[in-house]
């Protein structure tokens, strides 16, 4: 069952199914965003924690959002920028999108193996606005509208922001 079909800006209470259901749902994403940007699953799993425990406080408070995913990315994104306002972020993990097959060529091995560095680089050399838009739309698979309420921008702001960090990253990639 989607959690779209739970309507939460109704006045109804949700009832514990319903939050299992919504917990269900998007922690696995939530912890894998989480674990992109901090590079630590400890850490990961934290923010997925205080990401629900900020949303059901929410909720008790009778805040209902109307965008569940939405408001549970930028919470967890929220999370991330106060655990680490004066510190830059760790590196970005790749190693689930990019693996290289064990029969592969070790030449094609060493080749991939460097793909992935140069990728990694050139990400994390990103702003981190763009930097979070590119996670979210191309690792997260998040459509435009998702990703915008999500960081709190109109969709053509994600648009301009994507359409940055794809020049940046190929200029970067092409040097």
């Amino acid at each position: 069952m989607r959690i779209e079909s739970i309507p939460i800006n109704t006045t109804r209470t949700l009832d514990k199914h319903d939050l299992v259901v919504i917990y269900e749902q998007y922690s696995p994403e939530l912890f894998r965003y989480a674990s992109r940007l901090l590079d630590d699953s400890d850490l990961a799993e934290e923010c997925v924690s205080e990401t629900f425990s900020r949303f059901l406080q929410s909720i008790r408070g009778g805040n209902r959002p109307e965008n569940v995913r939405a408001y549970l990315y930028r919470a967890a994104h929220n999370w991330i920028i106060d655990r680490y306002r004066h510190q830059p972020l760790p590196e970005l993990s790749l190693d689930e999108e990019l693996q290289v097959e064990s029969e592969s060529n070790p030449a094609n091995t060493v080749m991939k193996a460097m793909e992935r560095q140069q990728i990694h680089a050139a990400i994390v050399g990103l702003p981190a606005d763009q930097r979070q838009v590119i996670v979210l739309r191309f690792m997260q698979e998040l459509s435009h509208a998702e990703v915008a309420a999500a960081i709190g921008k109109t969709i053509e702001a994600t648009r301009a922001l994507q359409h940055r960090a794809v020049f940046a990253l190929r200029q970067m990639l092409a040097e």
